[in-house]
């Protein structure tokens, strides 16, 4: 069973896939986590985020390691994370450095133990374009800009992030005109999936709707 769960920042991607990958003991890849990786390193390195050369060779010798090393920092999630991830996603030589490990993760998914698993959920945004088109079941999970930058900024402050709505609003909005119109692998919606908007319901509705669609697919 392979689930792809594509869609812009902030959607609800991740909650949706947790919960999938859980409930159907399913792997779980978080396909951003490769991008805030190289981000993040290009940011503590001190590197200009335009430098695409050193974003190209930061990804390439990008390993699991490092990359769940990095994803401890405290600014993995924040605004300088994500901003540095939708930059860095934006360069051709970049994707196509870290696409065949995303690729190939479909081939041989396993948990988070090593343990072999029967299937993988992507979470990202070009998971059912362009890393597996092949998928079983696509989602393209959406809610308007002002949602989902009021969540985030929930989820920033919680976390201690010092922030506010409107500067969250204003860099999801900038890293969603960078999604939709880079050059490799824009944000959009994969052929055949199936567009969810979160807005419309709580979360546990949403969760209940989502594992209805999967079960009518699989016949569970």
């Amino acid at each position: 069973m392979i689930i792809t769960i594509d869609g812009p920042a902030g959607a609800g991607k991740g909650t949706i896939s947790a919960f999938v990958a859980k409930r159907y003991k399913l792997a779980y890849f978080d396909t951003g986590m490769v991008y805030r990786a190289v981000g993040l390193q290009m940011v503590l390195s001190g590197k200009d985020l335009s430098d695409v050369a050193a974003a190209t060779e930061i990804a390439k010798n990008l390993t699991f390691p490092q990359m769940m090393e990095l994803s401890a920092h405290k600014d993995f999630r924040s605004d300088v994370g994500s901003h540095a991830a939708s930059v860095v996603s934006s360069y051709p030589d970049v994707r196509a450095a870290l696409l065949k490990m995303q690729q190939d993760f479909a081939l041989n998914p396993v948990f988070a133990d090593g343990s072999a698993a029967n299937g993988v959920v992507y979470d990202g945004r070009d998971t059912g374009t362009v890393i597996c088109p092949q998928a079983d079941l696509k989602f393209y999970i959406v809610a308007p800009v002002e949602v989902r930058a009021k969540r985030r900024c929930a989820d920033l402050l919680k976390a201690g992030v010092d922030t506010n709505y409107e500067t969250v609003l204003n860099e999801m909005k900038a890293r969603d005109e960078r999604d939709m119109n880079r050059a490799s692998a824009p944000l959009t919606k994969p052929i055949g999936a199936v567009e969810f908007d979160t807005s419309l319901h709580d979360t546990a509705q949403n969760l209940a709707d989502i594992a209805a669609i999967i079960n009518k697919k699989f016949g569970l």
